[in-house]
């Protein structure tokens, strides 16, 4: 049988014998349950040994290993023996209480599943409750019972509050009738009274409702009065009843406004303590009270015209502008950057701005409906303080000049929107968050408010255009003045050629003339026309005739057209800023206009005309071409390029969303940029065939004996014939001069024009002379010097593809080869006719051995 519980606590008997060999019994207990084997410390090892131990006898382990005995196994084997017995016994225990656990552990879990089943029901159950009831709540139905339920709650709440609002309509119903009680038979609104001196803010309000209801009342009964008397007889002295109630209505009606117009004063008073003592909630209870008067125009009218700023600003609004000299000089002068906005000006929108910043926050205390309020404050602001200091300053800007008035009206236009813009980013009474939406509408609407009369119509652009033309003929006056008195030349075809740019030169003249005599000019902007014009205050008063110029006076100036595209873009961008929109395509053309006529028409035709005709009048001049005029084309064609570039790239693009305007810009550049290359191009014409004409010239004055040289002048071969030398000195200042005047392509073709009428010339002027064998190395040098020259040229590649200048020393060489050189020559050449007669001018023409050539041609 397996041991009892009380076998736990059993001891191990160990028996050992002696070393004589006979057997004595050792008992040593060792106690052991499941505890020590349970133990985390427990070592199978170290237990094995404990039991080792405990059988060996201690005589035998104390003795001397020479006097020990032989080893007994028999005490271990006991030990081994009875312990394992034990641990089997702890074993079959071990496996009892393992047995009865799981056991236990498989009810508890049945028992488990059955309880989380229970209370998976009673869940289930619960939901289907809760949905029922919720279902019954919100007007659903229930689990298919039929019974349609409401929003009880809901509606219950609605009944009460319904039920409240009716009790509180009687209450306001009964209050009313005693008070028209009151006031129809006894003149006086004590009830009302009572409540307006004891109910606080609150009772003002409601006394200002009940009043104007009773106000009402009697408008209408007496209206239904005056409706029953019309309609009906009097009889038996009713109407003299019903006049005596009409008297006691009006009375009661007089007694009623009184009440009214006293509370309002009233409630305006406490506002004004209220608001001189800071008291943002007594201010707000008066403003609710008084928003049934005039929808609370009243109390906004006291807010805002008590303000402090509008007490503190009304001596500024009458001061003058202030009067700096030099700011308004600078204003005025369109050749310095223009100052800025005017600094009165500026302190006022400058202060507007933190005035308005700091206000919005009272009121959005002060008043429940502050958006009205702000709305009413900045109005008062812009169409008062800003719009009376604007207005002054623009007309002191007007005062003195045209440009002043523009560039003031500019200024303040930008300063004045970056405080709008300013103001709807810092939010106002929704600061940190931007203004409104109403806000931000109003505060765009004083803004073009303040600028609309400015720009009615076509007032802005007429201004541009006007400031532009007077600044246009003061710089070109003097310009205008010398080229009226130059001298034309005497033929009917250049005369019509210059007719229409003197008419306009005529006409701009006189125009600037009279405006300077106009008497609505201001002074300073009199001065400043003169001092641009390049005239004293004193050449004011003189005639066209009598103005003094010089000849720098009718010259192109490149600084003077780049003043004028300088002053052109200033007007543009001053446009775009202040009108924009739909407009600027048309403000554009109407500027770009006024430049076409004066740069293009008045300025650079006219110089151009000048130019030509001198140009034509050197074509039949005796004396050596005097081509200095060239000299105006750089700066023609560099006035040119500039017009052209600007308009193309700065102006053209401002008119794109116009299609039909910008192709009509585009048509009336691209024929003043064609007449001005038209003009150009026949200066250039005319000077070629004024050099080429004077070049011929030179080429008849040749001798007849440079070619056919005496004995005596052969010491002269080494050198070029003095027609040949003075033709290239000639032409190497015309090249110079072109140089000078031309570049690029330009001078390409002229140099390479002027070079194929230098070598058609020579070659016809060789076929006018008879060459001796020692002028025909006369010849070779002359063709040399003509070469070298053009060889410094940049002539185009079409021109050496033709041969060039090398066509002339083939020439020469026919006058000094041999016969037999000759006929190889003339057999390879492809003109060997054109060449033939170069060679009959030969002096040995007649010899055998040329003639023999000459044949076989």
């Amino acid at each position: 049988m397996p041991p009892g519980p009380a076998a736990d606590t059993a001891s191990l008997l160990s028996q050992g014998s002696s070393s004589g060999g006979g057997r004595t019994g050792i008992s040593k207990s060792t106690t052991f349950t499941l505890d020590n084997f349970s133990s985390k410390d427990f070592i199978v090892k170290d237990f094995v040994e404990a039991l080792s131990d405990s059988a060996i006898p201690a005589s035998r382990r104390s003795a001397p290993s020479s006097q020990q005995a032989a080893f007994d196994p028999k005490p271990l084997i006991r030990t081994f023996e009875h312990a394992l017995s034990r641990l089997g016994a702890l074993s079959e225990e071990l496996e009892s209480h393992e047995n009865e656990l799981s056991g236990s552990v498989r009810r508890a879990e049945a028992q488990h599943d059955q309880n989380v089943q229970s209370l998976g029901r009673k869940l289930d159950q619960a939901f289907k409750s809760f949905e029922r009831l919720d279902s019954s709540l919100n007007g659903g139905t229930g689990d298919g019972d039929g019974d349609a339920g409401g929003n009880v709650a809901v509606r219950i709440g609605e009944r009460l509050e319904e039920l409240d609002r009716q009790r509180q309509r009687a209450q306001d119903a009964k209050f009313l009738i005693q008070c028209w009680m009151e006031v129809s038979e006894k003149g006086n609104l004590s009830s009302l009274e009572d409540v307006r001196r004891l109910g606080g803010g609150d009772g003002k309000v409601r006394c200002a409702h009940i009043a104007r209801q009773l106000l009402r009342l009697s408008h209408r009964l007496e209206a239904d009065d005056s409706a029953g008397v019309s309609g009906s007889r009097a009889v038996n002295g009713v109407n003299g009843v019903r006049n005596g109630n009409n008297r006691s209505k009006y009375q009661a009606r007089e007694v009623i406004e009184k009440f009214l117009e006293s509370l309002e004063k009233d409630l305006l008073k406490q506002f004004d303590e209220f608001y001189r003592k800071q008291n943002f909630d007594g201010m707000r209870e008066c403003a609710i009270a008084l928003r049934g008067f005039n929808d609370g125009a009243s109390v906004m009218a006291v807010f805002v015209n008590q303000h402090q700023f509008f007490i503190d600003k009304s001596q500024l609004i009458v001061e003058e502008v202030a009067e700096d000299g030099e700011t308004w000089d600078r204003l005025a002068d369109p050749d310095t950057e223009p100052p800025g906005v005017e600094p009165s000006l500026q302190n006022l929108v400058d202060e507007v701005k933190l005035v308005v910043q700091q206000e919005s926050f009272f009121i959005k205390r002060a008043f429940p409906y502050y958006d009205e309020v702000l709305q009413r404050f900045l109005q008062r602001i812009f169409q008062q303080s800003i719009q009376q200091r604007l207005e002054m300053v623009l007309d002191k800007a007007n005062s003195i000049s045209s440009l002043a008035f523009l560039r003031s009206l500019q200024a303040a236009r930008s300063y004045i929107g970056a405080l709008v813009d300013d103001l709807k980013s810092h939010g106002l009474t929704e600061h940190p968050e931007p203004v409104s939406s109403q806000i931000a509408a109003t505060l765009d609407q004083q803004l073009d408010d303040l600028f609309v009369p400015y720009f009615v119509g076509s007032s802005y652009i007429e201004r541009e255009k006007r400031n532009l033309d007077e600044l246009y003929s003061s710089l070109l006056f003097k310009f205008t003045i010398y080229h009226s008195r130059r001298q034309k030349v005497p033929t009917t075809y250049l005369a019509s050629l210059g007719k229409r740019g003197r008419e306009m030169i005529a006409s701009a003249r006189d125009a600037y003339m009279e405006r300077l005599d106009s008497s609505d000019l201001p002074a300073s902007q009199k001065a400043m026309l003169l001092r641009i014009a390049g005239l004293k205050d004193s050449d004011s008063d003189k005639s066209k005739g009598e103005i003094d110029v010089t000849e720098a006076d009718g010259k192109l100036s490149l600084p003077n057209a780049k003043r004028m595209l300088k002053w052109l873009a200033e007007g543009v961008g001053r446009s775009l800023e202040l009108g924009g929109g739909a407009e600027t395509p048309k403000d554009v053309q109407a500027l770009l206009s006024l430049l076409l006529t004066h740069m293009g028409e008045i300025y650079l035709e006219t110089a151009l005309d000048a130019a030509s005709e001198l140009a034509a009048s050197q074509e039949s001049s005796k004396t050596e071409p005097d081509l200095t005029y060239l000299a105006s084309l750089r700066t023609a064609i560099s006035i040119l390029h500039l017009l052209q570039t600007s308009t193309q790239t700065v102006l053209l693009p401002l008119a794109s969303p116009n299609l039909t305007i910008r192709r009509e810009i585009e048509k009336a550049v691209t024929l003043t940029l064609a007449t001005l290359e038209s003009k150009i191009s026949t200066i250039l014409h005319r000077t070629l065939d004024a050099a080429l004409a004077w070049v011929s010239r030179l080429l008849a004055a040749q001798k007849k004996s440079d070619f056919r040289p005496r004995d005596d002048d052969l010491i002269a071969l080494g050198t070029e014939t003095p027609t040949a030398l003075s033709v290239s000195a000639f032409l190497a200042r015309v090249a110079g001069t072109a140089s000078s005047a031309l570049s690029g392509q330009n001078l390409v073709l002229f140099l390479t024009e002027l070079a194929s009428g230098l070598r058609m010339a020579l070659l016809e002027h060789f076929r006018r002379f008879s060459v001796s064998l020692a002028g025909g190395l006369v010849v070779s040098k002359d063709v040399t010097k003509y070469v070298e020259l053009v060889r410094g040229w940049p002539v185009s590649e079409e021109f050496g593809r033709e041969g060039g200048m090398e066509v002339l020393v083939e020439v020469a060489n026919l006058f000094v080869i041999g016969p037999e050189a000759l006929r190889e020559r003339l057999r390879n050449a492809r003109e060997g006719r054109e060449l033939r007669s170069y060679v009959l001018r030969r002096e040995d023409a007649g010899s055998v051995g040329v003639q023999a050539v000459l044949s076989s041609l």
